[in-house]
């Protein structure tokens, strides 16, 4: 079992790169990387990447680089991905389908165990190749509770977003990722990555002759 490590929150996103990076090398049988390598390979500098990598420990080697294997276990760990983490979908309309049908979650250490909806029926009748069981929304707090998921994915229109969040957070939900357009009201402990859609495109926009 690894320590909890109190890590920045910017500095998680990026030994998470960092991670994706080292399985790309284990992938190819590459064994040892460089700080210089993996570095380039995750977009920043070799000084920033030998920081970030100084809460995960000592696994450096001057003149060897680092082993990525090993690299690869310890940043896991630190992470929480060395398990899969159990998550829930609340809102099953398009993109809340569309998450349940995307394969990647368990390849980054993450398992939707289970989805919500005011119409539970209805998905199940939309999805029916989605082997994902569908709740009603009313059962979500207990079923949190019962099986101890700590992370959710907040897919429902903003005028529900809240009461939804208020729900998660109460039944000990830590992670949000929220879809929804709302910015949803939580306490400081508890961390809410938001997503929106429409600002990413106006933003990518930008850079568009």
């Amino acid at each position: 079992m690894v320590e909890k490590v109190e890590i920045p929150k910017k500095t998680v996103y990026r030994l998470s790169i960092y991670s994706r990076c080292l399985e790309k090398l284990a992938e190819n049988q590459v064994e040892t990387v460089s700080s210089v390598a993996l570095a380039k390979a995750a977009g920043v500098k070799p000084p920033q990447l030998r920081k970030d990598l100084g809460y995960v420990g000592q696994f450096g080697t001057r003149g060897l680089g680092y082993s990525v294997g090993p690299l690869s276990k310890a940043i896991a760990g630190i992470l929480g991905s060395a398990r899969l983490q159990p998550v829930v979908i609340i809102g099953v309309g398009n993109l809340g389908s569309a998450l349940m049908r995307y394969s990647g979650f368990k390849k980054e250490g993450f398992e939707i165990i289970a989805a919500f909806d005011r119409f539970p029926e209805q998905v199940e009748e939309r999805t029916p190749t989605i082997n994902i069981p569908v709740h009603d929304v009313e059962d979500l707090g207990e079923y949190i509770t019962a099986h101890e998921v700590k992370m959710a994915i907040l897919a429902v229109p903003g005028e529900a977003a809240q009461q939804v969040a208020n729900v998660l957070v109460e039944a000990g939900v830590q992670a949000i990722l929220n879809f929804s357009p709302l910015v949803l009201q939580v306490p400081e402990e508890v961390i809410v990555n938001h997503v929106d859609l429409a600002v990413e495109l106006e933003s990518l926009s930008y850079f568009i002759n």
